[in-house]
């Protein structure tokens, strides 16, 4: 678990005994009279000794203490329990888990931990945000059994109405003992205090708390994040910025994400969300003064972190990301391109095409104070700048760009229809074959065909552009 820090001295500053003399400039004898010489001048009172400093004393820091060991898994209490297993992890403080139907009809439990409340880290990111969801992470990923308690003898909903207020207790192969995890994130600084007295185990939880905050642990050690980036950029994650997209128009973001095309001095990144099971992207213009280095960080199927500007414009429902940047004398710099990892694949999701032409997805997002608003999205608008999969469409015709002065002659927007009488479009960019040969409409004219590319926003409605043309197969 936590590692105890060495043990340091603190030396407090003892009161201080003063001296009293009477040697200046000026000074006077016993008679009254002016000495000739004032620096050696006896006077009538005796000089005080000074008195010696005494020697500092020493003063123990806090101990750690692991509250989380001191509680103990009560199964016959009248509080509600039951084993689950990790579907998704979402942040430091919620989780969602798969429960049996009898506790969740659905088999799926959104879990909001009680009494505690981690820094955002799927949103707009905040310090230790990455840390608290790191911990959570680390701690239930080598769980042998997760078992999952209610405050009293009811399942209880959070104020969103959507996820259930729990404890949640894990043991491991190493601790056959079960611990509290709630406790565990308090006592490590990882999170703040949420209605953390007015529960099962308020008392405890308080106390894990107050010791991290006496031991200077993470949130409370008045020292800088680690895995926060400290630049003048908006720190955010890829559904927070496509949500409130017109809110950082014009502002300098940062996000993670994974680079799934490379196409014409653009790529497009995408990231997963799992409050809302939903893949959020954008593209990205790196323009022609990009160094090498940056541009191998750009490279298709690494994770990276992005910072630019965010543009958007708002009469025709597109935005990009721009002005990126590389230095490559300062690699560390928090306005640099940052590699995050590599071996990624693009998700490519498989849409039904009836939902990509009209479907509705309502959002729930949270604030800061815990006030939570719901919107409205068109579902092709929320997946814009994301790798998808349309099967089965049957091409009706085709228009060809004809137009030798630009660098979209040939390209093709091929207009389908899919089984269930949904319209889809298909923009291309020109296509080559293997011998670097045309490919023309002919070669899609009356077939029917299964498509991988990225939502755009064109003209008022949403197609799907095909960057390459391994991403169409011809069924028949």
């Amino acid at each position: 678990m936590f590692i105890l820090k060495s043990k340091k001295i603190i030396i407090p500053m003892a009161t201080l005994l003063l001296s009293a003399s009477l040697c200046a400039c000026g000074g006077k004898t016993g008679s009254g009279e002016p000495s000739s010489d004032p620096a050696t001048a006896p006077t009538a009172e005796a000089t005080v000794a000074p008195t010696e400093t005494p020697s500092p004393t020493p003063s123990p820091e806090p101990e750690f203490i692991d509250y989380a060991a001191t509680l103990k898994l009560d199964m016959s209490t009248d509080s509600i329990k039951t084993k689950a297993t990790v579907r998704t992890f979402v942040d430091g403080d919620t989780v969602h888990f798969d429960v049996p139907t009898s506790v969740e009809s659905t088999g799926l439990l959104k879990a909001r931990f009680l009494a505690i409340n981690t820094p955002e880290s799927t949103g707009k990111i905040e310090e230790y945000g990455k840390a608290a969801s790191k911990y959570t992470r680390a701690a239930l990923e080598k769980a042998t059994s997760i078992i999952l308690e209610s405050d009293d003898s009811n399942w209880n909903l959070d104020s969103t109405g959507g996820r259930y207020l729990v404890w949640v207790w894990y043991k491991t192969a190493e601790d056959p003992e079960y611990r509290n995890l709630n406790v565990e994130i308090l006592q490590n600084g990882l999170a703040i205090a949420s209605n953390t007295a007015n529960n099962r185990y308020g008392s405890t939880a308080i106390a894990a708390l107050t010791n991290a905050k006496a031991c200077k642990l993470n949130l409370y050690s008045g020292l800088q994040d680690p895995d926060f980036f400290y630049g003048d950029a908006y720190e955010l994650t890829l559904k927070e910025l496509r949500l409130n997209v017109a809110e950082y128009n014009g502002k300098k973001v940062a996000f993670e994400g994974v680079v799934t095309v490379n196409s014409d001095s653009t790529v497009y990144v995408e990231d997963y969300d799992p409050n809302t099971d939903l893949y959020y992207g954008i593209s990205v213009f790196y323009g022609y003064n990009l160094s090498g280095a940056g541009l191998e960080i750009l490279k298709v199927g690494n994770r990276v972190r992005i910072v630019g500007s965010c543009q958007y414009y708002e009469a025709g429902g597109t935005y990009q990301i721009a002005d990126v940047a590389y230095k490559i004398m300062k690699p560390n710099d928090p306005s640099n391109l940052q590699l995050i990892g590599s071996g990624y694949e693009g998700a490519f999701v498989t849409v039904d095409p009836k939902r990509f032409a009209e479907g509705k997805v309502e959002i729930e997002q949270e604030d800061s104070e815990g006030n939570v608003t719901k919107k409205e999205y068109a579902y092709a608008d929320l997946i814009q700048g994301t790798t998808v999969s349309i099967e089965d469409l049957d091409v009706v015709s085709i228009y060809t760009t004809s137009n030798p002065a630009s660098s979209s002659n040939g390209a093709m927007t091929l207009h389908c229809v899919a089984q269930d009488g949904t319209k889809i479009d298909v923009r291309t960019v020109v296509l080559y074959d293997d011998n670097r040969e045309l490919i023309t409409a002919s070669a899609y004219q009356g077939r029917t065909i299964s498509v991988k590319g990225i939502v755009e926003h064109f003209d008022g409605s949403y197609q799907i552009k095909v960057l390459s043309e391994k991403y169409i197969t011809i069924i028949h």
